[in-house]
């Protein structure tokens, strides 16, 4: 008789990431987290004007002085201006 270990293996579930194991972190299935990006249970979504968001991004670029984030709100700042003809 022929004893085999083939009964033996299991289907592995994947861990958070951490090779050496799975520290704080319940197992979970394969698949993207961002299939439930957009999905909301609010009744009412109210999105921001394009003006409002401009006034926004300037008020920003006033009050900060972090050279990666001016850079940033300066390309937007700069995006909707030449979508508004204003560049």
């Amino acid at each position: 008789m022929t004893y085999s270990n083939l009964s033996k293996i299991r289907p592995k579930l994947r861990t958070s990431g951490n090779i050496t194991g799975n520290f704080g972190r319940s197992k979970s299935k394969a698949g993207s987290s961002l299939n439930d990006l957009g999905v909301t249970n609010v009744k009412v979504v109210k999105c921001v004007t394009q003006t409002e968001y401009l006034n926004r991004l300037y008020h920003a670029f006033d009050h900060t002085t972090e050279p990666k984030l001016r850079s940033f709100l300066y390309t937007e700042i700069r995006k909707i201006l030449i979508q508004q003809g204003k560049w």
